[in-house]
């Protein structure tokens, strides 16, 4: 029993939006990153990936996506990414997985999944408000903050031994002093959190290693070279 990550899939099986037109790394990584996660990943082992899973705008236009997803080994733990049009209520997501029997797929939004004592818990995040954030970004990194502590809590009410956060932004900005997030997993002990979003270039500047005590790791599949990583 495994935990492993591996985040902005760009799912386009649904939809024509191939993605090697964003360089050479990207040809034939649907393959690629199926051969490499049936290796390592268990059927009882759990891939946390948070956010940008696929390029469908509808939820039932995904489905060859999640069909993809589905099929692969172990329980894939899903968070919403920016580019995850398709995300909806709790309600429609979970109606959608038992009606396409898409029975290896959970999804955390203000809630925890729990595996044995391990809590798994997250949000997407935003860009991180600083002094010239307009007021709509910092209205939304403010309820990002929240609804990270909504599935904190969650975890807590679950007697967890140890909790992993997922965030689809970096919980910091590059270069940058707000804490904001770290903070909060500070608050409830969290040792561990994996993120996403970074691509090519920006890569390059991601926080990584411990940042005051929270050990964050970048796990964009390109930047793992589309092999998912052990957390």
């Amino acid at each position: 029993m495994a935990i492993f990550a591996i985040s902005d899939l760009h799912l386009p099986l649904s939809v024509d939006k191939p993605m090697d037109v964003f360089g050479e790394r990207w040809r034939n990584y649907v393959e690629r990153m199926q051969s490499n996660w049936q290796k390592i990943v268990g059927a009882d082992d759990i891939v946390i990936m948070p956010g940008d899973i696929s390029w469908a705008t509808y939820l039932d236009d995904s489905v060859a996506d999640f069909e993809y997803i589905n099929n692969l080994n172990g329980t894939k733990v899903i968070l919403k990414g920016n580019h995850d049009y398709w995300w909806t209520t709790m309600n429609k997501l979970n109606n959608f997985l038992e009606r396409k029997d898409f029975n290896t797929i959970k999804f955390i939004h203000n809630n925890a999944f729990m595996y044995g004592r391990t809590a798994i818990c997250g949000t997407r995040g935003w860009n991180i408000a600083g002094e010239n954030s307009s007021e709509e970004d910092k209205r939304i990194f403010l309820r990002e903050k929240q609804r990270l502590i909504l599935s904190l809590e969650d975890a807590k009410r679950n007697n967890s031994e140890e909790i992993i956060v997922a965030m689809h932004y970096p919980p910091v900005e590059i270069g940058g002093q707000n804490l904001e997030f770290i903070d909060i997993m500070k608050e409830y002990g969290v040792k561990k959190c994996i993120y996403g979003h970074l691509h090519a270039a920006a890569q390059k500047f991601a926080r990584q290693g411990d940042v005051n005590g929270v050990n964050l790791s970048l796990v964009s599949c390109d930047f793992l070279n589309f092999i998912p990583k052990l957390v």
